[in-house]
């Protein structure tokens, strides 16, 4: 059976402010075409033009921080964030409704995934995660594992994605080396241990299928067989990694605290890294027009240039 908590709290929708793009936004999505990004007092932005410009969605349900957005089409997508809340939207994130909400819980939820427009699972702090099977509209509370194992601390699940094959593989980077994978879109999960025993903030999956764990101190593992072995990759980095994109033409680019970003340009098995002159911390990255990226962070939005520029040839 779904549950759902037995009190809901009085609803306060984000209020509308030009300020929306310049203060703290966490999560990106594609919803088409369409750019849509969360963050803080529960402001949700969207661009048509690839980050060109911005407008506020109608229609938020909620003042408090949304941390993470997932679409499974141009219309249908989820939103989470503190307060254990859930949001659904059917038009493209133009409009949003309460699907879950737990105040007292002081659960936040960190990410939200959908296998199908019925199957999904949102999750975050101390192992906590909620699964529905009919499109959100009931979710119960289910353990990450069956099983509990020795000195296990439920470490935060810090965001689920989408592994080499779209169909079946799920994983989610997590807190002290900890990753976990499915093998059958998330019904069940295991435990992997990376080399690196700090946080994993992120992960992504390359256009060959190589999988990248983005975690702390600039470092980036990657693995070719689905985590079952893991390398680290040359990043010149120090500070943690928040999000990261791969470009059409197969650059991939990673962002992180301190105005760092780095660029891959062998399917990222080494990263050359800038820092942004103004040092603000970066969470998240979407590929943006005119060969630029869409850099989201502690200030809302900037752009960034898609490629580092082309040294000169030698006595130029």
């Amino acid at each position: 059976m779904g549950q759902n908590p037995p009190e809901k709290a009085p609803i306060e929708y984000a209020l509308p402010t030009e300020l929306a793009t310049e203060t703290l936004l966490l999560g990106v999505a594609k919803a088409g075409d369409r750019l849509v990004a969360v963050g803080n007092w529960g402001h949700i932005v969207l661009s048509d033009d690839k980050g060109l410009t911005w407008r506020q969605a109608q229609k938020v349900p909620t003042r408090t921080t949304l941390t993470s957005v997932y679409f499974t089409d141009d219309k249908h997508g989820w939103a989470v964030g503190h307060d254990t809340i859930i949001l659904h939207t059917q038009d493209g994130g133009e409009t949003w409704e309460m699907q879950y909400s737990d105040p007292p819980a002081e659960t936040p939820l960190l990410t939200v995934w959908f296998a199908n427009s019925e199957h999904g699972i949102a999750a975050g702090s101390f192992s906590f995660m909620l699964e529905t099977f009919d499109g959100g509209k009931t979710w119960e509370n289910r353990p990450v594992l069956e099983e509990e194992l020795e000195e296990f601390e439920e470490p935060h699940l810090n965001m689920i994605f989408w592994g080499p094959d779209r169909q079946t593989q799920v994983l989610i980077a997590s807190e002290a080396g900890n990753f976990f994978r499915s093998s059958d879109a998330g019904k069940t999960w295991e435990i992997l241990n990376l080399p690196y025993r700090g946080s994993f903030w992120s992960g992504m999956v390359t256009k060959t299928g190589r999988i990248l764990a983005l975690g702390m101190r600039g470092h980036i593992f990657r693995s070719d067989d689905f985590g079952n072995t893991w390398e680290q990759s040359a990043t010149g980095a120090d500070q943690s990694y928040g999000g990261g994109v791969q470009l059409s033409d197969g650059v991939i680019v990673a962002v992180g605290l301190a105005g760092t970003v780095s660029y891959s340009s062998d399917n990222g098995e080494s990263f050359t890294t800038v820092i942004r002159p103004s040092r603000t911390g970066l969470t998240n990255v979407a590929e943006g027009a005119n060969d630029q990226v869409v850099l989201f962070g502690d200030q809302g939005i900037a752009l960034q240039p898609a490629h580092l520029p082309k040294e000169p040839p030698p006595g130029s």
